[in-house]
């Protein structure tokens, strides 16, 4: 069986979230990381820069890897570039959405989404919310402050509790079902649980994705348990603080992380 291979693309190390729900579920399926931390966070680009940086990018990896699906592991790129990038690539595209849905479907008390500022601000989020939670209390909080917690983390910086606490106050007791509305957020499950306590039920959209994942990949391929699968890492530039990143990339089975620069792609 030759080699299946999907990309994850991101603006930052979030994805890995769902890559590790996509390589529990199939592991023998090779995986490329892209960031494109040049840019980071996606969430501060104009709409026209970000599509022409994620067609461009993820364009490059396609056509040199032989890609079989690409994951768009971020929720303001999702809601922003996939239709355009269908149009350009005919390979399936994956993109994420806030767990809005099945939060709803489980909540009594209310719905929290913790997001992105972009992403809590976007009509299509609020389409989510007037679909599948509009007989629900819906609060959200749009923050950065936890995208970065999420990244210092990959790099072995501890998560400074009372400050998460101070971010994550206006949900108290006012939910008890929180929406991980951001990729990078399910690095930070246990503290996020710390904070808001057991009795509030974190969901995040990483298992919807990877069954949708396996569900487009079984169509093409077989599932080959002695195949053995590869993974790399690429990002735009240099990465700060590169030998603590490495290490996390490590631990998950990548290779080094290499250079893969936008205007090169």
């Amino acid at each position: 069986m030759s080699e299946t291979r999907i990309l994850m693309f991101d603006s930052g190390v979030g994805g890995i979230s769902v890559f590790k729900d996509i390589k529990a579920r199939l592991p023998w399926v090779s995986c490329t990381y892209a960031f494109d931390n040049e840019a980071y966070p996606y969430g501060e680009l104009e709409p026209k820069e970000l599509i022409q940086r994620v067609e461009s990018y993820v364009s490059h990896f396609v056509k040199t890897q032989n890609i079989a699906l690409v994951v768009i592991a971020c929720n303001t790129a999702s809601t922003i570039v996939l239709s355009k990038l269908r149009e350009k690539i005919t390979i399936p595209i994956v993109g994420v959405v806030p767990a809005i849905k099945p939060a709803s479907q489980r909540s009594s008390l209310g719905v929290g989404l913790i997001a992105t500022p972009a992403t809590v601000t976007r009509e299509y989020t609020h389409e989510l919310i007037r679909h599948f939670a509009h007989d629900k209390d819906v609060v959200m909080l749009g923050t950065t402050k936890l995208v970065d917690m999420a990244e210092q983390k990959l790099r072995g910086v501890p998560v400074d509790l009372e400050s998460l606490d101070r971010v994550l106050r206006p949900l108290k007791g006012s939910v008890d079902v929180a929406v991980l509305g951001c990729t990078h957020f399910p690095l930070l499950r246990d503290e996020i649980c710390q904070v808001l306590g057991t009795e509030v039920l974190l969901i995040d959209s990483g298992d919807a994705i990877s069954r949708r994942v396996e569900f487009l990949l079984q169509e093409r391929f077989l599932s080959d348990s002695k195949n053995k699968a590869s993974y790399e890492v690429f990002c735009s530039t240099e990465p700060f603080d590169r030998s603590a990143l490495q290490l996390s990339f490590t631990q998950l089975g990548f290779s080094e992380i290499r250079i893969q620069p936008l205007k090169d792609a």
